[in-house]
């Protein structure tokens, strides 16, 4: 603009021809709109840092955990327990097993996020009947559920061919993780109903428990990776804290969507959508 008007054009010529009779509140209005924009940024990049800050601390406390309690098992057994009492020094080692394995499955799934968010991991999309794989994974979840006295319920209304067009063992994972969560956080004798509602060109899958359910306040985060709404709880069912973040990438890549609506007290349902062949 300045060099324009030393060449000496204009004022309105040198501003453009966007603006109108009066430049100056034109001007006055264009960086009252940049700032507003900005300060957008500003604040999105504000909560992102703050993201950062919580996942760093989430993910640090994650492998603490398992980390300390290895190494003090594996201290004790050291210190003799293995000559002075056999069977407690066994159960020790058992325990320092377990908490490697836990380890194992927290570093597959966080990589299995990174994947998902950098495209590494194709989407083999293919023609299947949804109806037959949701009783594959309630079948593989049957024992599971048994343990906790929970019934896995898939209507016999659903015995006819669904079709629709996804990756079949990502889906697979979608439905394992949300029935799991289910069966993790239900109540005693409840029960986890799955339900399929055929729209236009999409097929919604519902899975819905009776358990404690979740406060308003932290539906917003469910998808978080660690985000635990009962830290000291999760920690005694177990499980990495990423598999509803896990979930989302999957339906993401899928270019889909998932949803939870949940009272507390009595239950959670969850959501998503397909393409329907």
């Amino acid at each position: 603009m300045i060099h324009n008007l030393k060449l000496g054009k204009e004022l309105k010529e040198a501003l453009g021809e966007q603006l109108g009779d009066d430049p100056i509140n034109d001007v006055h209005d264009e960086v009252r709109s940049w700032a507003r924009e900005k300060k957008i940024e500003i604040d999105a990049l504000k909560n992102q840092e703050q993201f950062r800050r919580e996942f760093l601390s989430n993910i640090s406390h994650e492998f603490k955990t398992p980390l300390f309690a290895i190494q003090g098992y594996l201290e004790a057994v050291q210190d003799g327990l293995m000559y002075d009492d056999p069977e407690r020094a066994e159960s020790f080692l058992q325990k320092a097993s377990n908490n490697i394995d836990r380890l194992s499955y927290l570093i597959k799934d966080l990589d299995e996020i990174a994947r998902l968010e950098s495209g590494e991991i194709r989407i083999n999309y293919q023609r299947f009947d949804l109806s037959i794989l949701i009783r594959e994974v309630i079948e593989s979840l049957e024992l599971k559920a048994e343990k906790h006295d929970i019934e896995l319920v898939f209507k016999q209304k659903y015995n006819y061919p669904i079709f629709v067009n996804a990756d079949r063992e990502k889906i697979r994972q979608v439905l394992v993780n949300l029935i799991s969560n289910s069966i993790k956080y239900g109540k005693e004798r409840g029960h986890t109903y799955i339900k399929i509602y055929e729209l236009h060109d999409q097929v919604l899958v519902e899975v819905t428990d009776d358990g404690i359910g979740i406060e308003e306040k932290y539906l917003p985060r469910l998808f978080e990776r660690f985000f635990r709404t009962d830290r000291s709880r999760s920690r005694q069912i177990g499980g990495s804290g990423l598999g509803l973040a896990i979930v989302k990438h999957i339906l993401e890549a899928h270019q889909q969507t998932i949803s939870v609506r949940s009272t507390e007290g009595l239950g959670s349902t969850f959501g998503f959508t397909l393409a329907r062949e």
